[in-house]
């Protein structure tokens, strides 16, 4: 097999999706870039498949040592996520829409409230001191 270039030119891999150009090479297939949750899905994909990991690589266009990558992030981003989880009270992350304008108004009023106690403060404070 050593002479045969039945599948192969200039040393490359050839399959379907890859054509020869002019010049006698094989036109690149560009690396897609994928988004983070289909990264997420590709890295579940390989988990659940380990015989078919070759198979989803080559489909995907990855590499073993991508896949690596995706295993260190997804570890490191869960293991901070999971140590910034407090047991106890759960953090309301959002305020509905009526909750938060009854607040604005009621701050309002507060501080109309406290600019009059003010004035009313250094009135009483001009009287005590003779001023």
């Amino acid at each position: 097999m050593r002479g045969s270039t039945h599948g192969r030119r200039n040393g490359c891999n050839m399959d379907s999706s890859q054509s020869v150009s002019g010049g006698g090479q094989p036109a690149l297939r560009k690396r897609r870039r994928l988004t983070g949750e289909k990264k997420y899905q590709v890295l579940l994909e390989v988990k659940s498949n380990p015989g078919k990991k070759g198979e989803i690589l080559r489909r995907e266009g990855l590499y073993q040592n991508d896949i690596k990558r995706y295993e260190d992030i997804a570890r490191d981003a869960s293991v901070k996520a999971l140590g910034q989880m407090r047991p106890g009270k759960k953090r309301v992350l959002e305020v509905p829409v009526e909750q938060h304008a009854l607040l604005q108004h009621e701050f309002a009023v507060q501080e109309k409230t406290l600019a009059a106690l003010t004035v009313e403060f250094m009135a009483l404070k001009k009287k005590v001191n003779g001023e």
